[in-house]
């Protein structure tokens, strides 16, 4: 299966489609090592969007 393109975007709640580097896209932005298949965290304690901007 072909890796999910760099700037890949998955939101708080989702399954993480590819292991990697993630950043949260808006302010305030954080970034975070996710696993494939593990949930998509909040930030602050909201719901945020998340953009993969590195390969694991």
């Amino acid at each position: 299966m072909p890796k999910s393109p760099i700037g890949t975007t998955a939101s708080t709640g989702q399954k993480c489609p590819e292991s990697g580097v993630w950043k949260v896209i808006g302010s305030p932005s954080t970034t975070a090592p996710i696993s494939e298949g593990n949930t998509m965290p909040p930030y602050g304690g909201k719901a945020v969007t998340w953009k993969l901007i590195q390969y694991a």
